[in-house]
């Protein structure tokens, strides 16, 4: 079994789930092994290079995939994506918060991930949070990812719904690993992670509905993956 990592701070929680879990040697290996960015991960599970993982939610509607009730949801706002006023330029990494700003007829240059989240903490008057403006806008939570499968739903839906169940507890050594890694506070990603959930629930699925929806009409669907 193969797993995609996404290696961002918003799903930090997941991988301290994953390593306290009692999983076999060879898949806790195969986690780090298929690390990639969010669109890399979208080619990858269709291409079946991968068995599951977190892909945007743009690409997680893909007829071919089966899906589980826990993703990455920004509650109001998220901080992680955003968008710096000025020439338009899409994030490589992305595919649904490129559309997003798109949806939201935000113009300007789109940051995902660490990156943009260390941007946004030492300068939040220069940039847009896309999460943000969507809740106002529909008073919906966002959610930008979601855990999709081609293969060995069972075991994963297992995971799945264990993970978002639990609460989980992150050890300050590994925050402060992170914090030193990705130059931003301790403090400050203790404060981000409260931003998200990771159950997809009612509300949760309206709000991606919603999204699916607009972006059929847009017809972005051909740029998902």
């Amino acid at each position: 079994m193969i797993f995609g990592k996404i290696d961002y701070i918003n799903l930090l929680p997941f991988h301290i789930f994953l390593k306290k879990e009692s999983l076999q040697n060879s898949f806790k290996q195969s986690i780090a092994y298929k690390q990639s960015y969010p669109s890399r991960l979208n080619k990858m599970l269709k291409n079946r290079k991968i068995d599951a993982a977190f892909i945007s939610s743009i690409a997680s509607a893909n007829r071919n995939f089966k899906t589980i009730k826990a993703g990455i949801v920004a509650k109001k706002s998220v901080q992680s994506v955003i968008v710096k006023p000025g020439v338009s330029k899409k994030d490589p990494h992305s595919a649904t918060s490129n559309i997003l700003a798109d949806i939201l007829n935000l113009k300007g240059e789109v940051i995902i991930g660490d990156t943009a989240l260390k941007a946004y903490l030492n300068n939040k008057e220069s940039y847009i949070d896309l999460a943000k403006v969507w809740t106002e806008k529909y008073n919906l939570p966002f959610v930008f990812a979601r855990l999709s499968v081609n293969k060995n739903y069972s075991f994963y839906k297992k995971i799945g719904t264990k993970f978002t169940n639990k609460k989980i507890f992150i050890p300050r050594y590994i925050l402060n690993d992170y914090a030193e890694k990705r130059d931003v506070k301790t403090e400050d990603i203790i404060q981000y992670l409260k931003h998200l959930s990771y159950k997809i629930d009612k509300k949760a699925q309206a709000g991606l509905d919603l999204f699916l929806k607009k972006s059929r009409l847009k017809k972005f669907f051909k740029e998902r993956v």
